[in-house]
């Protein structure tokens, strides 16, 4: 199988128009038709198609250009390289770690590449609840279909690694409906390390997919550059003014970028954009910014078997169970959808329990090790109000998400259905991660000592990588802070196109659910600027 060539490397000889806004030597402005903030699975995919359309676009990324020439399948390299906060980002309370990427290709070009289209009973829900009633599966299916061609997403027809093997397994010996991932690569590799870049271009990330076709047609794209507010007047944007960066990718040069547009797009993410407004002191009458934002908190259970799972080979995910989203209602206690993660040794040691000797003990038992995940479908309980995007002194943003009743109930659920999952699977020992958990040897003892956790943040582990919400999407504006179709309430050039629009989680992995709706976003800017 042959390595499919860097698209960078001869763009870039082509002559794609690409300023890294650390080596500036001098204040920069730009005019241009759309300036799009963010280059991640929303930016990206609004930028090919306005770009195409003939439309003058310009893509300002804070984080750094890499690509697959850069990439080593490294951890200690790619998380500060990738990674908001060098894969360390937490809420304010330090209780769950984010993962979201900060490159170009945003966090496309770091995910585990699983695909699904935004469920049907979300999109009921969305419909019912927040009064979207254009939203239907059937009206959403062509911008998935769309989405889907665009960027390979069919099923993975690869056996399924170990440590997904565990997740099937044990579904099978409970009864547990389960199924096989979508993924959007083409001619992947199988290597298992797709959260450190992909090293062959089969990730069909927006850093090799859409962003060269922008460049391609004529785009501009400023790496190093953080936004800092939108300059205003009135009801309209006139422009972004931003930060050119070091090459640290932190601290700021001093240099000041300034673009013009007569249109802007915010798809920085659902922590940045809230913040760029919130920065912006733009228009919030019905105190909707920055507010409902959810993130799918994640429970991890290890499990130790006899043969070896080497976890940090083969595609991440391929295997789920939606069994616990379906056995209760949309509204009722928290539903949970179930998935492996990639197992590598930084992020583990950095995730395991314990510390010393016990936690050395634990690592020297990685190649043995599965790790089986809940996502808690967070935002539809009426007691799931998810969290709130602030800024610090600084201007930064910062995530006040804290757990309730509501989510520490399904948080024990969750690691009990896991436990029982992996002892049926054949684990000869399970971990709930917790800083008071213990290797279970039985069902029975896992289940007992489950019961008796105390569920706190600090003690129970609580990861995420979905950030949803923050400027939600609503039938009015006071009910949220952008329309179905991702425009301002009240600036009339602002478009909202990435995961913070949505209006609760989605109960899945969500970058199908951006994919498709930014370019039914897109498409309708497109035909507003016609």
């Amino acid at each position: 199988m042959s390595r499919l060539p860097d698209p960078w490397q001869t763009g870039l000889a082509a002559g794609w128009r690409v300023t890294d806004a650390s080596q500036l030597e001098r204040d920069l402005q730009l005019e241009c038709d759309v300036a799009i903030v963010g280059s991640g699975a929303g930016g990206g995919m609004a930028a090919e198609l306005l770009a195409k359309a003939g439309l003058r676009v310009v893509l300002l990324e804070e984080g750094a250009l890499h690509s697959s020439s850069d990439f080593r399948l490294d951890e200690a390299q790619a998380y500060p390289q990738l990674y908001q906060e060098s894969a360390n980002r937490q809420t304010a309370d330090k209780g769950i770690t984010i993962l979201q990427g900060r490159c170009v290709g945003g966090s496309s070009t770091v995910n585990w590449t699983s695909s699904f289209r935004t469920p049907a009973a979300t999109l009921d829900w969305w419909r019912q609840a927040h009064g979207l009633g254009e939203l239907s599966a059937a009206a959403m299916q062509p911008w998935f279909e769309r989405a889907e061609a665009r960027l390979g997403i069919v099923p993975w027809q690869t056996d399924p690694n170990a440590n997904n093997a565990v997740l099937a397994r044990g579904c099978e010996a409970l009864g547990l409906s389960h199924g096989r991932m979508q993924r959007n690569v083409r001619g992947c590799w199988n290597l298992g390390y797709c959260g450190t870049g992909c090293a062959t271009n089969a990730k069909q990330s927006m850093l090799v997919s859409t962003i060269p076709a922008a460049l391609a047609a004529g785009a501009q794209l400023l790496t190093r550059v953080r936004v800092r507010q939108l300059q205003l007047t009135g009801e309209r944007v006139d422009g972004v003014l931003a930060d050119a960066l070091l090459a640290d990718g932190v601290r700021r040069s001093g240099r000041l970028v300034t673009v013009t547009a007569r249109q802007v797009v915010l798809s920085a993410g659902a922590i940045g954009t809230p913040a760029i407004l919130l920065r912006s002191r733009a228009p919030d009458p019905y105190r909707q910014l920055g507010r409902r934002t959810f993130l799918h908190p994640v429970l991890l259970s290890g499990a130790i078997f006899a043969e070896r799972i080497e976890g940090y080979y083969g595609a991440p995910q391929s295997v789920y169970s939606d069994h616990f989203l379906h056995n209760g209602a949309i509204d009722g206690p928290l539903g949970y959808k179930l998935e492996v993660p990639p197992i590598h040794p930084l992020i583990m040691a950095a995730t395991l329990p314990g510390n010393g000797a016990a936690h050395q003990r634990l690592m020297q038992r990685m190649p043995h090790l599965n790790v089986t995940l809940a996502l808690l479908r967070d935002g539809f309980h009426p007691q799931s109000v998810g969290g709130q995007v602030r800024l610090r002194g600084d201007g930064s943003p910062v995530l006040d998400y804290p757990l309730g009743a509501v989510e520490w109930e399904a948080a024990r659920r969750a690691l009990l259905s896991m436990a029982e999952l992996q002892f049926a699977a054949g684990a000869r020992a399970v971990l709930p991660v917790h800083e008071d958990a213990g290797l279970a040897r039985s069902w029975r003892q896992a289940r007992q000592m489950i019961a008796a956790l105390p569920m706190q943040i600090l003690r129970t582990r609580v990861v995420s990588a979905h950030v949803m919400g923050g400027a939600a999407m609503a039938a009015d504006q006071r009910h949220g802070v952008v329309d179905g179709y991702g425009r301002h309430w009240q600036l009339q050039n602002l478009t909202v196109i990435d995961g913070s629009l949505f209006p609760t989680s989605i109960g899945a992995n969500p970058q199908l659910s951006v994919y498709g709706f930014a370019l039914r976003a897109a498409q309708a800017l497109r035909q507003r600027m016609a």
